[in-house]
């Protein structure tokens, strides 16, 4: 599923409350993590929820290297969040993370508005490992 799709998804669903459950149903679709990788170090600073990021590299038909991410959270709507995130970014070159305007997306699905302060610094957290994450591999490849 694409962010348009999302953003269509999303479009269809006149109320708050059914978005909120469609967000909720996406977390249910996250690859899940080990016990392990619910780790200190794939845990994600600054959310208020846990949260647990973790990216792995991987090589394209190409050769081009694209960074694979999964996720998780112990709160439903924050599954959800993550699992927008994972459709926004995972399997793209760490150039394409790099390029694309969460902020933009965000509003386009209406999230700015309708998330809570806490929420959406988790939000905006979790875009600043997946950005660090990319710029490191980034590096790696150009190293």
């Amino acid at each position: 599923m694409s962010i348009q799709d999302l953003v269509d998804d999303f479009e269809f669903l006149d109320e708050w409350e059914d978005r909120y459950r469609y967000v909720i149903e996406l977390g249910k679709e996250l690859e899940p993590l080990s016990e392990a990788e619910h780790s200190p170090a794939n845990k994600v600073e600054g959310c208020v929820s846990q949260v647990w990021l973790v990216s792995e590299l991987h090589k394209d038909s190409s050769g081009a290297t694209t960074v694979h991410f999964r996720g998780d959270s112990d709160a439903h709507i924050v599954r959800g969040l993550v699992a927008i995130l994972m459709r926004l970014y995972s399997g793209k070159t760490p150039d394409e993370i790099l390029a694309i305007d969460a902020r933009a997306v965000f509003a386009s699905l209406g999230l700015n508005e309708h998330l809570t302060p806490q929420r959406s610094n988790g939000l905006y957290s979790m875009v600043a490992r997946i950005q660090a994450d990319a710029k490191s591999a980034a590096e790696a490849a150009s190293a």
